[in-house]
């Protein structure tokens, strides 16, 4: 989405934006930006469906609720992370978009996958995520520059191993994560340079608006990065496939599409610009670290968490009959679910859903593997409609291994408001 674009409507378009800041009037409240830049995004994810971008704004408001995305920049990521998961912004681009880089290659996800739970793994990239729209939100309001908040993205796949990408939980997290950002961080990316990565018979239109990101791979790379991108690219929003530019291992080639969005004074000297660290090094390890392999001393240990007395117990089987759905009639608008659970054995999947005969069925918190062996998963979601919820727990994915569950789950009345003081 180039900036200003919101002063480039066509009247439907704007019509559509008018009717569909109406239709989310109520959200007013719950939303970190009310800018029309930023209603617009949805507008434009959603290809100005006003339908479609309603529902999609509202689903992503009820994912906030249930992750405590709101408070998420209060809490303090566990320091494997800080350290060893590569990102930082070096500079802005020439439309003062700020310039974000990830040495994605050169990063031990595999290590970092076993040093921290996967819950904490996805709230440290929303976190990431929330700190830098809200760093570029106040930048706007102080300078009124980048009124779109956009990025330009720069991810370094330098010395990408087979034996990271074949590691499962690394595919398994890069899918959700993409999925992630695709449905609750729409737009916000100016442009995507992919560097040192071949991919043959793929063309890319559209370019206009791309966000770049730099790879270089070994011997293996077209093939490597062309299994990577299939896998990647049905989880893609159109408009984001159209922000790709893709270049091979030739470093004058890339340095040169970066020279023409980036200035060279807001590029590191590794990668083409004229930036250094005040100790000279060109890789600026004082924006952003290159990462490299995780000590064993960050390791999760095998020591499981401790059950409590009140806990039920239920065991799941392996295979397609190992999984177990628990139904909870809330009649009472803004009750609250909670649910505490911990397994034996290894992970659990976990699901949390809403039926009425209007909507279907709808997900309060999608289907995914909870490392519930490691720390016990706890959380909530205020029930803001009456009617049937379900809390499903799946071991089908495992072939051999059951699993042995201790939860508790119960619905709490609404937390009643506080009174109000009449002077």
């Amino acid at each position: 989405m180039d900036s200003n674009l919101l002063d480039q409507l066509d009247e439907p378009s704007k019509r559509a934006l008018l009717e569909f800041k109406e239709r989310v009037q109520d959200c007013t409240t719950k939303l970190w930006d009310t800018r029309d830049e930023y209603l617009l995004k949805w507008l434009v994810a959603r290809h100005f469906s006003v339908t479609e971008a309603e529902k999609m704004l509202r689903t992503s408001l009820a994912w906030r609720q249930v992750n405590g995305v709101d408070e998420v920049l209060k809490w303090t990521p566990p320091e494997v992370l800080l350290k060893y998961f590569s990102l930082g912004k070096v500079g802005y681009d020439k439309v003062h978009c700020p310039v974000v880089i990830c040495a994605q290659g050169q990063m031990d996800l595999r290590g970092i996958l076993q040093s921290v739970t996967r819950k904490d793994f996805f709230r440290y990239q929303t976190y990431t995520a929330e700190k830098l729209n809200k760093e570029m939100l106040e930048e706007y309001l102080q300078t009124g520059k980048n009124k779109d908040c956009l990025l330009t993205f720069i991810s370094d796949m330098d010395h990408l191993s087979m034996r990271q990408m074949t590691y499962k939980p690394v595919m398994e997290t890069g899918i959700e994560q993409t999925k992630v950002y695709e449905a609750h961080y729409p737009e916000n990316l100016r442009r995507i340079f992919i560097i040192n990565g071949i991919i043959t018979g793929i063309k890319f239109c559209g370019i206009n608006n791309s966000i770049v990101f730099m790879i270089s791979l070994g011997p293996l790379a077209p093939k490597l990065f062309t299994v990577i991108y299939n896998i990647m690219k049905p989880f893609l929003h159109q408009n984001t496939l159209d922000k790709l530019k893709i270049f091979g291992n030739n470093k004058e080639e890339w340095t040169a599409a970066l020279l023409e969005e980036i200035e060279a004074d807001n590029l590191p000297l590794y990668y083409g610009g004229t930036m250094v660290d005040p100790d000279g090094d060109p890789k600026c390890p004082s924006k952003f670290n290159m990462s490299g392999e995780v000590p064993y001393s960050y390791y999760l240990s095998n020591s499981a968490p401790v059950a409590k007395d009140y806990m039920e117990t239920m065991n799941l089987i392996a295979g397609a009959s190992g999984f177990k759905k628990l139904k909870y009639k809330v009649d009472v608008t803004n009750s609250i679910l909670r649910w505490e659970f911990l397994t034996e054995g290894g992970d659990i999947g976990f699901r949390v859903y809403y039926k009425s005969a209007e909507e279907g069925t709808v997900d309060l918190v999608p289907l995914s593997r909870i490392e519930s062996h490691l720390v016990t998963e706890e959380g909530e979601f205020i029930c803001a409609n009456p009617g049937k919820y379900v809390v499903m727990f799946d071991n089908t994915f495992s072939i051999l291994r059951p699993k042995k569950l201790r939860y508790y789950i119960v619905v709490d009345p609404p937390v009643p408001a506080s009174p109000t003081t009449t002077v």
